[in-house]
């Protein structure tokens, strides 16, 4: 497999990571929860689901997309990054690694904000559940973020990928939402099993993303920095 190849399959596998981390997970449930309890029809919940999906990946797509065109169309910043990409994403994937395994921690509060923008614009029926999904896909937490912009970012401009490996993200994220979503419609014991089985995959996956995560920014480092093992 090529370099490009596996950025394809890593961009897939980080967006499915994000969403079932613990802060996006808890969001989409009080998204399709909330939902769920206003429509009533299962699927109209399914539908709403795929909305909501849409909505969040479609926003990762244009976040990163912006993200990746911008620093790759700056001449300086461009060539900035040409020079100096692999001593840069070295220390990042470190950084991002530590936070996927806890090593280092960041209190984040915000299920009552999660529950006031759910009501918000739970109320406003399909487009409602769009609009919902876009904002909550902005509300980053310390895993997405790190996993956004210290795993995504870097491989998009690395890889000059400003459609396609942020489309992949947004494809992965939408994972956990189609999985609530469903198992909502399906009732409180299938919703519950779900998440059981959600919340242990997500606590391995993590774990072995952190460690590769560090395990590669080590070597990065190792090689661009210091020049050892090249």
């Amino acid at each position: 497999m090529d370099g490009f190849g596996l950025a394809v399959w890593t961009a897939l596998w980080l967006g499915i990571l994000t969403s079932v981390s613990p802060c996006p997970l808890a969001t989409n449930i009080v998204a399709i929860s909330f939902i769920g309890s206003r429509v009533g029809s299962p699927r109209l919940v399914l539908l709403n689901g795929i909305l909501y999906t849409l909505g969040r990946t479609v926003t990762y797509v244009v976040l990163g997309g912006l993200l990746a065109s911008s620093l790759l169309s700056a001449p300086y910043l461009s060539n900035l990054l040409q020079k100096y990409a692999n001593k840069i994403l070295g220390p990042v994937l470190i950084v991002a690694g530590m936070f996927l395994l806890e090593l280092i921690r960041v209190d984040w509060k915000g299920s009552g904000l999660r529950e006031w923008v759910a009501k918000r614009f739970g109320e406003k029926g399909l487009a409602g559940s769009v609009l919902l999904g876009a904002v909550f896909a902005l509300s980053f937490c310390p895993v997405s973020a790190a996993l956004f912009f210290g795993g995504l970012l870097p491989l998009a401009v690395q890889h000059h990928s400003t459609v396609l490996l942020p489309s992949l993200y947004g494809v992965g994220t939408a994972v956990s939402v189609v999985v609530v979503a469903v198992a909502f419609s399906l009732g409180a014991r299938s919703f519950g099993k779900a998440f059981a089985r959600v919340s242990s995959v997500e606590r391995w996956a993590r774990r072995v993303t952190g460690a590769a995560f560090i395990i590669a920014g080590v070597y990065i480092t190792l090689t661009s920095v210091f020049g050892v093992l090249s």
